[in-house]
Order: structure tokens, then sequence, then C-alpha cells
């Protein structure tokens, strides 16, 4: 008997054109929402948000059991790696969370693996959280 396929969280949502929308959504409410604001100022002090917006759907799929692109791309998927030199404090990483809520809510995602996918973030947004000083410096 062959083992069932176990249908991933990224097929669960709508695949990669419903990852591509949410991923939109989330970094227009950062670019428009006042909560955004601070993750704004970080994204320019990088590569920018069109960047970001790219990156963030490339790490998501693999992320969400789809196709690993950052991976591909980058040779890793350690998010810890990727956000070492960005000052993330606790607020940041709340507001991440809030804003990423309201995309899942506005592109009407629900159910149990969407619940599943927002622990998952939750998890990961409070690992970033940081003691570096303001860019770069840290507090050792």
């Amino acid at each position: 008997m062959e083992p069932v396929a176990k249908e991933t969280l990224l097929a669960q949502i709508g695949g990669e054109t419903a990852l591509r929308g949410l991923v939109d959504c989330f970094y227009d409410l950062i670019e428009t929402d006042p909560r955004g604001e601070p993750l704004l100022r970080l994204h320019f002090r990088g590569h920018g948000v069109n960047h970001a917006r790219e990156e963030q759907f490339n790490f998501l799929c693999g992320f969400l059991g789809g196709r690993r692109h950052y991976l591909e791309k980058h040779g890793h998927m350690d998010v810890r790696l990727m956000h070492a030199h960005v000052p993330i404090s606790a607020g940041d990483a709340e507001d991440w969370l809030v804003l990423m809520d309201r995309a899942i809510a506005e592109m009407q995602l629900s159910g149990p693996h969407v619940d599943k996918m927002r622990l998952a973030f939750r998890r990961v947004a409070l690992t970033l959280v940081n003691d570096l000083g303001e860019w770069g410096v840290g507090s050792a």
C-alpha cells in the first residue's frame, strides 16, 4: 500500500496564486496602514518593499510545503540568518502578525489549515525578535 500524500498548507490555501495574493495584500497593508510604518522603515533600510514582496513569496512557498524557491535561489531557508542584521523588536513582530492576520482575513482564508499557518507565523515572528541596537549594534 502506498503512503497517502498529505496536502500541503500551500495547496490548502489555494496554491501559489492565492499565496501571491496574500503576500501582495500584506505588503499593501504595510505600505498603507499606520501600523506598518515601522516595518516599512525596516524594509527601506534593506532592499526595499518590492524585493521583500518577492522574497516573502519565495520563502513562504517552501515554508508552506510547496516549491522551495527561496532555497533554490539562496541555498538556505534559515529565517534567523535572513534577518540577523535587522533590529526586530517584539512590537515589530506583533505588527507583522497583526497585518498578516488582516491580509489573511481580507483574502477570506479560513479553516483549521489557516489556524495552523497563523500559529507557524507567530512562532517564527517571535523567534526573530533580537537585541540588536539601531541597525546592527548588538548589546554584547
